[in-house]
């Protein structure tokens, strides 16, 4: 896509990074006072493995309800796991999640091995099609989003609950912008607005900060032609960078 590109294929992307950036930008906050700053990325990689299991078994022509349903369904068990490991050693949970995602990326190579367009498979969960995104995932995943603020917003403080509607809105995510992006989304914003003292500032300078990352890479996708996601990572890390710089210098005058 050139620098002279159709607005309708921006579109559901914009939705899309949206969507996202509406639970990532809370859930990051959580993740980053908890301290358990990879779990995205192993929830994220497991939720893949559930996904490419169904289409295994199903076929390439899967409903993508059954491919969400098992990608879902993995995932929360990989979640509640990790909810039990946290109560039996708080010390230990940091490395117990990465072996998670060792084992749930090496498991995605493995499963893959033998497709033909494997690589492609791959590249996709990890980078993601954001620009490729049809009108009835976004449908289907605002949806899920609305559920999950009502639902975050009675329950995100108790463990078991965090631990399952974080593994929700990573399945629902990853399907739509790739691991990556997902970790970028969750980490950067909250990361960046660290040094603002009240949470409702803090909260709302995050998601200034995601939504101009996620602006500036999809026009900067297509515009010069770059992959988008990779792209999106590297604008939000640049904005980010940016905002934390400004919020030290704020804080440091007083």
């Amino acid at each position: 896509m050139s620098g002279d590109f159709p607005i309708d294929i921006l579109l559901p992307a914009i939705c899309a990074g949206l969507l996202v950036i509406a639970t990532h930008v809370p859930l990051g906050m959580q993740v980053l006072h908890r301290g358990i700053i990879f779990i995205d990325l192993a929830i994220a990689q497991v939720a893949g493995v559930g996904a490419y299991l169904v289409m295994m078994v199903l076929g390439d022509g899967a409903p993508q309800l059954w491919i969400q349903t098992g990608a879902m369904l993995l995932a929360l068990l990989a979640a509640w796991m990790l909810v039990g490991t946290e109560r039996l050693t708080i010390r230990y949970q940091e490395p117990l999640i990465g072996i998670v995602f060792a084992l749930a990326a090496t498991a995605t190579i493995l499963l893959l091995s033998k497709d033909p367009h494997g690589g492609q498979h791959l590249a996709d969960l990890l980078g993601g099609q954001i620009l490729w995104i049809g009108r009835t995932q976004i449908a289907y995943s605002a949806g899920a989003t609305v559920l999950l603020l009502c639902a975050m917003s009675v329950w995100r403080h108790q463990r078991a609950a965090f631990y399952s509607l974080f593994a929700i809105a990573i399945t629902v995510s990853v399907q739509l912008v790739g691991v990556y992006l997902v970790f970028a989304t969750l980490i950067i914003p909250a990361l960046a607005t660290v040094g603002v003292q009240t949470v409702k500032k803090r909260m709302l300078l995050s998601y200034c900060t995601a939504a101009l990352g996620y602006g500036c890479g999809l026009f900067g996708s297509a515009g010069f032609d770059l992959p988008t996601g990779p792209l999106i990572v590297w604008t939000l890390a640049a904005v980010g960078g940016v905002v934390a710089i400004v919020v030290r210098l704020g804080t440091s005058d007083h």
